[in-house]
């Protein structure tokens, strides 16, 4: 048995942080049902991979929402849940009839969460918002940047994640919560306030010392460290940044410094008294970096890995897409790509990223295929609402159960 087995989920929820979140959910064993219909379908494609990536363990139904019928149902199916959760821009479900008010009164332990992008109240909360938008706004952009440059910075959907784990969160203490009081309660999540969250040690350096950071690319703006970067190491030699190999060190202290000179050998340049201290090393930092490259660009990164970290010295391989899904031997002897068994009907072979926990006596390690538009409208009606096969197939001819 999985930790939330018999947790009833009503997700309404789109693109990646909001599915993040029930995908959580439904890995320890909530029961999450996703709302879709064929309108939807088309920018949240059940036959895509992003879809499939994101909605595995979860039950499909399908609802025309713009049809009285089918807000009839999901306002029952609400009534009957544990947890109603969307990532609208705010005031969707309310309009639908089924808010937050709506199914409380009737449904006093429903936990409602709301994850928008920028939270309900205050001059923006009508923006529409995605994961480019959210960086730049939240900082993110700027402070992840390289210096002398505004526009580069986390480009991948960084906060949708980090939105969807506190959301994830947040349901189970409102879980917990329920259990010693016996209500339910409205959850609001602003994806912007999560980003800007992220910012705390920016927030200390200002409040502290009165400065604004500037973006640093992979300088330490809050210590004195040296090295840390990512170094060049031996690859094919050509232009196709595909083909190249980078390696990160980071001495922290002293002692990984040495341990760092003795693997290069004690060159000559590294007993410069300069170099001595971390202040120095930090203060001279350029100089360092180009003599480190200039011993990595021979060296094969992933040996060079090993023998650091058997040394002492932090350093890590520059992974790609391939080395993480094919080569890496920690992900591997983990088990993290697991192969669906199930094949998706148009799919094929799919394939799971494992979640990330592992529970000793309540283990989550079932994975099941993300389910096409309708395919569980039989099976759901009939668990939550005890309707009968043939009134769903009249509602699926009727076109409100599409």
């Amino acid at each position: 048995m999985r930790p939330l087995q018999g947790v009833r989920v009503l997700d309404f929820t789109h693109v990646l942080a909001g599915p993040f979140c029930t995908r959580v959910l439904a890995d320890m064993g909530a029961d999450v049902v996703k709302v879709n219909s064929e309108t939807r379908a088309q920018i949240n494609a059940p036959i895509g991979p992003y879809f499939t990536l994101w909605n595995r363990n979860k039950r499909t139904i399908a609802l025309d929402m713009a049809q009285d019928e089918a807000r009839k149902i999901a306002f029952d199916l609400a009534l009957r849940a544990d947890v109603v959760i969307d990532n609208f821009s705010m005031g969707v479900l309310e309009r639908w009839g089924m808010g937050y008010v709506d199914v409380s009164n009737q449904n006093k332990s429903v936990i409602y969460v709301q994850m928008s992008g920028m939270g309900s109240g205050g001059p923006w909360s009508n923006f529409v918002t995605y994961a480019p938008t959210i960086h730049a706004l939240s900082g993110l952009t700027y402070t992840t940047g390289v210096p002398g440059r505004r526009d580069i910075g986390l480009g991948y959907s960084y906060n949708d994640h980090q939105a969807g784990l506190h959301a994830a969160v947040a349901v189970l203490s409102a879980i917990e919560a329920r259990e010693h009081t016996g209500k339910g309660q409205r959850i609001d999540i602003s994806q912007f306030e999560v980003a800007v969250n992220l910012l705390g040690p920016t927030f200390l350096n200002y409040f502290a010392n009165g400065e604004g950071i500037e973006p640093c690319g992979n300088d330490q703006p809050y210590d004195e460290i040296g090295p840390h970067g990512c170094y060049r190491c031996a690859g094919p030699a050509s232009n196709d940044v595909l083909g190249e190999r980078w390696i990160a060190i980071a001495c922290l202290n002293d002692s990984q410094w040495e341990a760092l000179r003795a693997c290069m050998g004690n060159p000559e340049w590294s007993r410069d008294e300069v170099f001595a201290t971390s202040g120095g090393r930090y203060q001279n930092r350029r100089e360092l970096d180009e003599r480190l490259s200039a011993w990595t660009k021979d060296l094969d990164a992933w040996e060079l890995m090993q023998m650091l970290q058997a040394a002492g010295v932090p350093a890590g391989v520059v992974q790609d897409g391939v080395d993480l899904m094919e080569l890496d031997p920690q992900l591997i002897e983990k088990k993290f790509i697991r192969r669906i068994e199930e094949p998706h009907p148009t799919m094929g072979s799919t394939y799971a990223d494992k979640l990330p926990i592992d529970f000793e006596h309540t283990p989550c390690d079932l994975y099941e295929r993300s389910r096409t538009l309708g395919e569980d409208n039989v099976q759901i009606l009939a668990d939550w609402l005890g309707v009968d096969q043939k009134s769903v197939i009249q509602g699926e001819e009727d076109g409100y159960l599409r």
